[in-house]
C-alpha cells in the first residue's frame, strides 16, 4: 500500500528552475529516509540527493549548490528545488522512501514513486 507520487516535472530553459514534489502514502513519513533520483535514457539511474528522517541532506556532485532538497514531515512531502538548469539535468526523476525495518537486524525497504519528466531545453 505504500504509494509515492511524484509532481512539479515540466519542460524549462536552460538556466530556469523548478520544485518537485513527493508525496508518500503508507508509511510514518517522518521516520523514512527519502530521496530523489534520475535516469535519462541509456543511462543508469543516479542519485541526485537524499535527506534523511533527522534533515541532514547528501546531494551528488552534480547537484550540490544547485539543487536543494527538503521535507515537511507535516504534508509527508519531499521536494527537490532545482535551480541553474542544464541540459544535462534532463531526465525521468524518481522519488525513493526508505522505510526503516522493524528491528535492527532486518533490512529497510526501499520504495519508488513512478517519476516525472524533467526537460531543459537546449
Amino acid at each position: 500500500q505504500v504509494q509515492l507520487a511524484e509532481s512539479g516535472g515540466g519542460i524549462v530553459q536552460v538556466g530556469g528552475s523548478l520544485r518537485l514534489s513527493c508525496v508518500s502514502y503508507g508509511t510514518i513519513f517522518r521516520f523514512n529516509d527519502m530521496g530523489w533520483y534520475r535516469q535519462s535514457p541509456g543511462n543508469q539511474r543516479e542519485l541526485v540527493a537524499t535527506i534523511t528522517s533527522g534533515g541532514i541532506s547528501n546531494y551528488a556532485v552534480s547537484a550540490e549548490g544547485r539543487f536543494t532538497i527538503s521535507r515537511d514531515n507535516a504534508k509527508n512531502t519531499v521536494y527537490l528545488q532545482m535551480t541553474s538548469l542544464k541540459p544535462d539535468d534532463t531526465a525521468v526523476y524518481y522519488c525513493k522512501a526508505d522505510v526503516p525495518p522493524p528491528t535492527v537486524e532486518a533490512t529497510k525497504k526501499h520504495y519508488w514513486g513512478q517519476g516525472t519528466q524533467v526537460t531543459v531545453s537546449a
